[in-house]
C-alpha cells in the first residue's frame, strides 16, 4: 500500500495533533486525519474563541466600574462585531501555527472522514467525495473528541436557538437569552453577554449550578451572576421551545408549576457527547462503555491491538490540556518508550466571573474517602494585590490531611484563579505537604501570596487571616 504511516491519528484537535507532533519527534512517520477544522473544537469554538470574548467583555465591566479608582470611564462601549473579528484574527492564527507545527515537524494532514477498516487500515472519505486508503504499520490514535448533546423539543436552528458553536460568534448582544444548562458552557458564554447588557434566564435541572464543583466555590460565581440581573432556576425542567419570528417561548416546569420566558436566542448547553460513532470501531471490535467512550488501558491502548485513544472521546474530565498529555503519552508508548498515564491530579479550571480553578480532592470527597481533613482559606478581600485590581470576591481553599499534612486538594474562585492553580498541581505531582508551599517565600504584592496564606491556614498559622 503506498499510503503508509508508522503512525496514524484520527482528529486534530488538542489531543491529535500533539500525539502526531510527538510520534514525529521520536522519528516515527504520521498522519493526521480531520474532517473539519485543524485545532478542533478547543480553537475554533470552544476554549480560545470563548475566553477571548470572556476576556473582551471583562476589560469593558472592568471599566464601567473604575470610578471608584479615579478613572473616568463614561461611554464606555463595546463594537461586537469589531470584538468577533479580533476573536476570529485569533482563532485563525492558532489555527494556522498548529498547522505550520504538523507541517514543520514532518507530519502530514489529510482533510477528511476517516473510518477503520481494519485494526491497522482505514479509508480517508475528502470533500470532494473522494476516498484514500491507508495503513499503520505501528498503530493508530483516535482522538475524536466530543459533540454537543441535543435535547427534545430544543433542536439548534442556529439562529434563534443555538449551541456554543454559534454562540461564540454572535455579532450583537441578544436583549434576552434563556441558558439551557447551568453548567460550564452555558455559564461561560452567558457571563459574555450579561456584561453586553443582556438579560439572562438559566434553567438548570439539578440543584446547583455547575454541578459537581464545591458548592463554597459555585455561591461566589452565582452572587456575581445575580448582581448582574440573571435569573437563575435551579431544580427546573426545560420541558418546550416554540420559536416565532425571532423570538423564542421556553416553557419551564419548576417545582410541578409550568412558566414561560421570552428570548432573543436560546443557548442549549446540556453537556457534551463522545464522538464514536460511524468511525468503523464497532466493525472492528473496539469496545466501548454504555455512554459510547472508548475503553482504554493506562497506556490508552484499547481492547484492539493496534489501535490507541486518547482525549474526551475516551471519558471524562473533557479537559484540553488531559487530551495533549494523553496524545504524548500514546506517542511514546506506540514508539516503544515506558510511558503511561501516572499523573497524581488532573487541574481544571472554569472561566466564569470570578474564575473557578481546582485539583485533587474536594472537601466532600476527601471526607467521603473516610479522610480526617484540615481546611485552609484565605480571602482575597484581604489581599492587597486583590483591592489593588478591583478584584476581592472569593478565596483560595486547601485541603490537607490531617494526620501528615499532605496536600489533597486545592480549590480556588477568584481572579486569575486559572493560572494560580498550577502550583498546586504541581505540589500535588510532588508529594508535597502544607509545610512545602507555606514555607515557599511568595513576591509581594501578588496573588500568589493568597495560595501560601491558604495553606498556612491549613496548619493554623495565617498571619493576615485569623487562624480557627
Amino acid at each position: 500500500m503506498a499510503n503508509e504511516y508508522d503512525v496514524i491519528v484520527i482528529g486534530g484537535g488538542p489531543g491529535g495533533y500533539v500525539a502526531a507532533i510527538r510520534a514525529r519527534q521520536l522519528g516515527l512517520t504520521a498522519l493526521c486525519v480531520e474532517k473539519e477544522s485543524v485545532g478542533g473544537v478547543c480553537l475554533n469554538w470552544g476554549c480560545i474563541p470563548s475566553k477571548a470574548l470572556i476576556a473582551a467583555t471583562g476589560l469593558v465591566e472592568k471599566l464601567k466600574h473604575a470610578e471608584v479608582m479615579g478613572v473616568q470611564s463614561q461611554g464606555v462601549s463595546i463594537d461586537v462585531a469589531k470584538m468577533q473579528e479580533w476573536k476570529g484574527g485569533i482563532v485563525k492564527k492558532l489555527t494556522g501555527g498548529v498547522s505550520s507545527l504538523l507541517k514543520g515537524n514532518g507530519a502530514d494532514i489529510a482533510m477528511g472522514t476517516a473510518q477503520l477498516t481494519g485494526s491497522n487500515t482505514l479509508k480517508v472519505t475528502g470533500n470532494d467525495g473522494n476516498t484514500t486508503d491507508y495503513r499503520a504499520n505501528k498503530g493508530i490514535i483516535v482522538a475524536t473528541g466530543t459533540e454537543v448533546i441535543r435535547i427534545p423539543g430544543f433542536e439548534p436552528d442556529g439562529k434563534t436557538v443555538i449551541t456554543a458553536r454559534e454562540a461564540v460568534s454572535l455579532t450583537e448582544a441578544p436583549k434576552n437569552m434563556v441558558l439551557i444548562g447551568g453548567g460550564i458552557i452555558g455559564l461561560e458564554l452567558g457571563s459574555v453577554y450579561q456584561k453586553l447588557g443582556t438579560k439572562l434566564t438559566i434553567v438548570e435541572l439539578t440543584d446547583n449550578l455547575l454541578p459537581g464543583t464545591d458548592p463554597d466555590l459555585v455561591k461566589v460565581v452565582e452572587k456575581k451572576l445575580k448582581k448582574g440581573g440573571a435569573e437563575i432556576l435551579t431544580g427546573a425542567k426545560a420541558t418546550g421551545c416554540k420559536v416565532s419570528g425571532k423570538t423564542a417561548t421556553v416553557t419551564v416546569d419548576i417545582g410541578g408549576k409550568e412558566k414561560s420566558f421570552k428570548a432573543d436566542k436560546v443557548l442549549v448547553a446540556v453537556g457534551f457527547k463522545p464522538n464514536s460513532k460511524n468511525l468503523g470501531l464497532e466493525k472492528v471490535g473496539v469496545a466501548l462503555d454504555e455512554r459510547g467512550h472508548i475503553q482504554i488501558d493506562n497506556k490508552f491502548q484499547t481492547n484492539v491491538a493496534g489501535i490507541y485513544a486518547i482525549g474526551d472521546v475516551c471519558g471524562t474530565p473533557y479537559l484540553a490540556h488531559k487530551a495533549s498529555k494523553e496524545g504524548e503519552i500514546a506517542a511514546e508508548v506506540i514508539a516503544g518508550h515506558a510511558s503511561e498515564r501516572d499523573w497524581k491530579a488532573m487541574p481544571a479550571a472554569i472561566f466564569t466571573d470570578p474564575e473557578i480553578a481546582t485539583v485533587g480532592l474536594s472537601e466532600t470527597e476527601a471526607k467521603a474517602q473516610g479522610k480526617k481533613v484540615q481546611i485552609g482559606k484565605m480571602p482575597f478581600a484581604a489581599s492587597g494585590r486583590a483591592m489593588s485590581v478591583l478584584e476581592t470576591d472569593g478565596f483560595v481553599k486547601t485541603i490537607i490531611d490531617a494526620e501528615d499534612h499532605r496536600v489533597l486538594g486545592v480549590a480556588i474562585v477568584g481572579p486569575e484563579a486559572s493560572d494560580l492553580i498550577s502550583e498546586s498541581a504541581l505540589a500535588m505531582e510532588m508529594c508535597a505537604f502544607a509545610e512545602d508551599v507555606a514555607l515557599t517565600i511568595h513576591p509581594h504584592p501578588t496573588l500568589g501570596e493568597a495560595v501560601m496564606e491558604s495553606f498556612k491556614h491549613s496548619l493554623k498559622e495565617a498571619i493576615h487571616v485569623m487562624n480557627r
